[in-house]
Order: C-alpha cells, then structure tokens, then sequence
C-alpha cells in the first residue's frame, strides 16, 4: 500500500512553512534509473524502526527525517537476522543468511569470491569505498573484497568480565566518509556503517539526557554525526541515492531481552528503511516524500541498488527491486524468511526460524508462535495452539526455505572472541545437536542469558561478589552453559584463587558443558599456574591440529615446560593456517627470547631472529600490547633503553593491565634516573595489579622509595 504526500520538515534543504507548501505540491519521489549517480548505504547498527522521528519516535532526527520526507519511507521492512555481520551480509549480497553461510558474528567470514554489491559495482566505474563503526565488521570478517577504501580502524579489548566497546564514533567515521568523498571525482558506490545506538548506550555528554532512553539519546546523537556527509552530498556534481536502514534493532526489554540477538520479535527483526536521492548541486527540483505499507526485505536492498543504475538483477535471487513499489506498483506477496543461530551455535540451544508472510509471523521453536501483527505489534497473543491449521500452512511456507542446521562456526582467536562479548555477542561453539526439547526454547532461557550480562555488568561496577553469585546461580539453573564456567573461572583466577578457577572448569567439563572453550582454557590455567603441565599439555595435545586457539594454547604450554623448539614449531603450524596471525609472530619472538637466554647457543642471532617476530606481530596487528612488550625486552637486551621505554609506553597504552611491560617501564625508568615517570606508572602498577603478584608489587614500592 502507497500513502504519498506525508512531509516533515527537511531542516536545512526546507525552510518553514513556505517551502513545505512547495514540498506538497511537487512530484511524489520517483527512483529513476541512472547509471551516472553516486549510491550510498547508511546502516545504523542496532536502531529500531519506531525510534525515528519520521517513524513516531522519540529521538530527535531531523536529518533522517528530511530524507523520508522527500524519499521514500518504508514502514515494514524486515532484517533476516538480528546480528550484526549476517544482516549487513545480506544487505549487500542480496542474500539470504543460509545462502551466503553467516549464520552469526562469531566464527564465520564472507567466502572468498562472493559476490557484493562492491563488487559488482567497481567494474562499472564506480569508486567503492567503506567506512565502519564496529568490531563485527572489519575486513576479517570477509565484507572488503570489492571496496578500493576498507576503513575499519576500531581497538579491541581483551577481557573475559568487564568489557569495555571496541567501536569508534559515528562522528569519526563520517570524517573519514567525507574525506573519501571529497577525494573522489568521479561516481562512487560509499557504504557508511555506525555503531554507536549499541549498547551500553553512552551518547556524547551534550546529547545525554534529552530523551527519557539513553538509547534514543544515541540516536539523535547519529542523526546529528551524519549532517556533515548529507549536507556534503548536495554540494557534488551528479545527484546520490541514499539508502539508510539498520542490521536489525533493540529490544529494550521487551519480551525479556535486554538488547538483541536471542529473540526475532518486531523490535529487534523490524528495521527503518529510507531510500532518498540527494540533487547535485544547483538543482532546484524538490520531491514529495512517499510512504509504503508493502512488506520490505534486506534482500531487497541489493537488487534495488542495481536496477537504479540500470544494471540487470540476478533472477535466482529472492530479492527483488523496489523501484516498482517506490513508483507507486504494487508489489508481489514475498514472504520473508528471518532466524537467529546465535544460542544453538555457541550454547546448543534450540535454533530458531521463522517466515512473515504479510502481517503474519510465524516463529518456529519447540514452542511454536504465530503472531498477527495487524491486531498485535507487540506480540502478545500467540495464536500457535488455537489456529493448528494455520500453523500447518506456515510450517508449510517455512520448509519452502532451507532449514537445514547450519553450518558450525569456524575458530576464532582469544582476541576476536573477547571483543565480540564486549558487545554483548556471545562466542564459542557447541556440538551440533537435532533434537530439541521445551527445555531448550529460547523463551525458557532468556532469563539465563539475562542474568550472564547482569554479571558482567556487576563486574564492570565493581561489585563481584554479587556478580559471582549470580554466575553460580545459572550454573545451578543450567549446568551446560559453558560461559558461565568460563567468566566465574576468569574471576576467580584473576582474584588469586587458582585452584578454585581451576576446580571450576573442571567442574563445567564434568557437567557437559560444551567442552572446547573449557578444555583450551583449563590448558592454560595449569600451565600458568604449573599446577599440572603435563594434563595442561594432554589437554591442548588432544585437539584438533586446526585449531588455532587451541594450538596458541598449547605453544604455550610447551614454553611454560621449557620446550621451546616444540613451542616454536606449535607456532609455525599457526602461521601455515593464517599467515597473518600477529600472535604467532608475538608468540615465536617470546620463545626465540627464552632460548636467547639460554647458554651455548648464538645470543646474538637469536635475539636479532626475535626481533625480527616481534616487528612483524606489531606491524600486522598495531593494537597487540604483547608485541610491544616482547619488543621491548629484546630492544633493552641490546642495550637500546630509550627504544625499549617507549615500546613498552606503547605496550602500556594499548592495555594498562599489560603488568609485564609496567614492571620492566618502571625499572628501566628509574635506573635511567627519570625517577618522576617511574613513580607515575608505579603508582598505577601499585593501585591495578592483581594479587597473585603482589611480591612484584613489593618490589616496585621498596624501589620507588630510593
């Protein structure tokens, strides 16, 4: 359905009252097929359709509302997942999730080859360039072939309870888009991506407190990044079409989920979807904003990118163009397939699917829902036990999808891992399972899952006994949940209490819990803590030979028992796998250092051999503290302290919890006689070090009172 001449002010291309009577007089918007145009994609991570102004929401969004009100607005478009890198897979593939195989952000990449729309587009003359706000999609994950400019710089943290956001600004992202456009003379496909409406909701301290939600806050806050590449478009010589949608939205609690990822109800699978074309500069034409009640899909957004500049659509796709409905046609009944994988993959819980079919929502779990959204947006009334023949026919349309059990998600690293959870993504993997049971519906656990991120929060603040307690209770609620072991284990080892952190993972191994995770971390723990090398080793030993976590783990067991040629070589196998991993370059720098160390061997050769590692680990992967504190000891070992001061600096920026380079900073400090500096970072290394080094701690205090 078509509602046409609905207008909201365009603040800074329509002025009051006068140009708004103009606006209602012109020509409804029209997509027009130019192949000379520039196209750009604005995905907003995690922003929910009804929190736009043009949508009745309660943010403040002029300059999104501008677009609608001279483009076209959909009012029922749906993600496909509601995660981050499988939604924005399928935005620009055209693709649904089992099609292209991103079943979840953790453990999967883009297949090489895959067809995008950069890649599409580059051939055709158009310059490509993308410009990213969050971990979920920097180019490891697979999305930059195609793209001339894959800008992704954002920081990583490293920690299993508090989490800190690796992200950047929507500001800071759209200085960089800017800068590209500016650059670039001739027509360009741009896709801008910003993150920041994802939780923990923290806007800047002018937008904080506007709206009664943080989160609508962090909106108005995007709206407000974005002017400077919006009004930046009107300045160009050929006009840009605009398409802004989000990968999925937020719950805010409704339905008991806090954010998303668990569930696909309307507030997290509904998405705003705005398609505007921006005129070159000195065009006087002004549109009319159209509004389209027809069902819209992400899978849509591809082909419709490709018809606007004339280029044919793939008939095997499911997608189809929506310049018809945008013109005013009416549109075919697509059904539009959804899931999210996310708690089967990492947990073994039970998968869920589902199909829209107009105003129907069909969710497939061991308890089954059909909703009628016409009737009941929220949700509320499941009509899946009183309509059992309605439930027959979508289950029918469902299977007309593939609903095969996707494919497990591949390895990935410490880091990786540890940045997804600080996004509140979980991580892991969990043996494939078929059957499952009412136990095992999502409906039945979201207060599990609730409660792990109410632990780490209660870490965050501070308050780990009851973050602690809180762990325990889901292990006594649901003893197979592996990151519960594993955040209870991590906060027991980091207060000291090894053999309990220890006892933990076994006991989450001894309780069926997913064992990949625990056995790779139990490995670690025994090595570090020498309570048991060789079970630490037959542990990591009896892994697969592919498992790159895993491996690492297991180097450096090796290390820790002084087999370093077997480290070396556990390392080496790394790097036959990824060739790229900063770690293992890091890693073989350490164990080059420790036989350096050793007598009757070349010192010389072996230090200049890990200095060469270590250069290699910092330069593929700038954010590695580690590589910076390996770096360091090697520069100071030959003699080369001013060097070694500022590599172990750095080490210490990147991660202030990175004690081995401030210990080795304030010694070499106060020997070099900077007394001041030394007294600096050991005030920071007195008041953060962990208890299990207290006996360092007492070092530095008795040097510090020289």
């Amino acid at each position: 359905m078509i509602r046409r001449g609905a207008s909201v002010g365009l603040v800074a291309l329509v002025v009051a009252v006068g140009t708004a009577w103009l606006l209602n007089r012109a020509p409804a918007y029209d997509l027009g097929q130019q192949a000379d145009q520039n196209i750009l994609i604005i995905t907003i991570d995690t922003l929910r359709a009804d929190a736009l102004g043009s949508y009745g929401g309660g943010a403040t969004t002029p300059h999104l509302d501008a677009l609608a009100s001279h483009g076209a607005r959909f009012t029922f478009a749906h993600a496909h997942a509601v995660v981050t890198l499988p939604s924005h897979t399928s935005i620009l593939t055209g693709q649904l999730p089992y099609e292209h195989g991103m079943r979840d952000n953790a453990g999967f990449r883009v297949k090489d080859g895959t067809a995008t729309l950069a890649t599409r587009l580059k051939p055709l003359g158009f310059a490509t360039g993308a410009f990213v706000g969050g971990f979920p999609l920097t180019k490891r994950f697979g999305l930059s072939p195609g793209f001339d400019v894959y800008d992704d710089q954002i920081s990583e943290m490293k920690s299993d309870v508090t989490f800190t956001l690796p992200e950047r600004r929507a500001d800071e992202v759209v200085t960089r888009a800017v800068d590209w456009v500016r650059r670039t003379p001739g027509k360009f496909f741009g896709w801008v991506h910003v993150f920041d409406p994802h939780s923990p909701y923290k806007p800047p301290a002018e937008f904080a407190g506007k709206s009664p939600r943080p989160y609508d806050d962090e909106v108005s806050w995007v709206d407000h990044a974005l002017e400077p590449l919006l009004t930046h478009l009107a300045t160009l010589s050929r006009p840009t079409t605009v398409i802004v949608t989000s990968d999925h939205g937020e719950s805010l609690g409704e339905h008991g989920e806090e954010t998303h990822g668990m569930f696909a109800y309307e507030a997290t699978l509904r998405v705003p979807l705005i398609v505007a074309t921006i005129q070159p500069a000195g065009a006087t034409a002004k549109t009319r904003g159209t509004t389209i009640d027809t069902p819209a899909r992400h899978i849509d957004i591809a082909p419709t990118v490709l018809d606007a500049v004339g280029v044919p659509v793939d008939p095997k796709w499911l997608g189809t163009s929506l310049r018809p409905l945008i013109a005013g046609g009416n549109g075919p009944d697509r059904p539009s397939y959804f899931e999210s994988m996310s708690f089967n993959l990492v947990r073994g819980w039970a998968p869920l699917r589902g199909v829209l079919q107009e105003r129907t929502k069909y969710i497939d779990q061991p308890i089954p829902e059909i909703y009628d959204l016409a009737a009941d947006p929220g949700e509320v009334s499941n009509l899946a036990s009183r309509q059992p023949e309605r439930l027959q026919v979508l289950t029918n349309l469902l299977r007309t999808f593939s609903t095969a059990a996707p494919d497990r998600p591949g390895q990935i690293s410490a880091s990786e891992r540890e940045a997804l959870r600080s996004l509140s993504y979980i991580a892991g993997s969990a043996p494939e399972r078929h059957v499952f049971t009412e136990a095992d519906d999502l409906k039945n656990l979201v207060t599990i899952d609730r409660d792990l991120h109410r632990a780490s929060e209660l870490f965050r603040e501070n308050r780990s006994a009851e973050g602690l307690q809180m762990l325990r209770s889901v292990i006594s609620r649901r003893p197979d949940t592996a990151d519960a072991y594993i955040s209870l284990a991590y906060s027991e080892w980091e207060s000291g209490q090894w053999p309990a952190a220890i006892a933990t993972l076994e006991a989450g191994l001894a309780a069926g819990a997913p064992d990949r995770d625990l056995r790779i971390r139990l490995g670690i723990y025994l090595a570090e803590s020498g309570t048991n090398l060789p079970k630490a080793i037959a542990l990591l030993e009896s892994l697969p030979d592919t498992d790159v976590e895993g491996l690492n783990a297991l180097g450096l067991a090796y290390g820790r028992s002084g087999r370093f040629r077997d480290a070396i070589a556990v390392f080496q196998k790394i790097l036959t796998l990824d060739a790229t991993s900063a770690l293992a370059h890091q890693n073989i720098a350490t164990m080059l250092l420790e036989e350096a160390g050793r007598p009757g061997g070349d010192r010389g050769a072996k230090l200049r051999e890990a200095e060469q590692f270590a250069r290699r680990a910092v330069d593929l992967d700038s954010s590695l503290a580690k590589g910076f504190t390996t770096l360091g000891v090697i520069l100071a070992q030959t003699n080369r302290k001013p060097d070694a001061i500022d590599s172990w600096k750095r080490a210490v920026q990147l991660d202030p919890n990175e004690f081995d380079a401030l210990y080795n900073l304030i010694v070499l400090l106060a020997d070099t006689g900077r007394i001041g500096e030394a007294r600096t970072y050991g005030e920071l290394y007195v008041r953060t070090t962990p208890p299990q080094l207290a006996g360092d701690v007492e070092v530095i205090r008795q040097l510090l009172r020289r």
